[in-house]
């Protein structure tokens, strides 16, 4: 059975951040999150022709038109 655990790995150094296994020795397949692709650029981005063009016609909170008028709850 497959089981994960969050750890930091420093040089040879492992430190558990929760549980830690009951386990003398086992085996591991590590995954590495790295920070290159975590600071990289969002993947998408707003055209620069439309900043600043739209409009909110609608409240946040509620709808523009009233609910009688959806036509995806009829």
């Amino acid at each position: 059975m497959l089981k994960s655990y969050d750890v930091t790995i420093e040089g040879d150094h492992i430190k558990w951040l929760g549980e830690k296994p009951k386990v003398r020795a086992t085996r591991a397949i590590i995954v590495i999150e790295e920070e290159s692709l975590l600071s990289s650029t969002p993947k998408r981005t707003t055209p620069a022709h439309l900043i600043g063009q739209g409009k909110t016609l609608g409240d946040i909170v509620s709808p523009i038109v009233d609910q009688e008028d959806w036509e995806c709850l009829k």
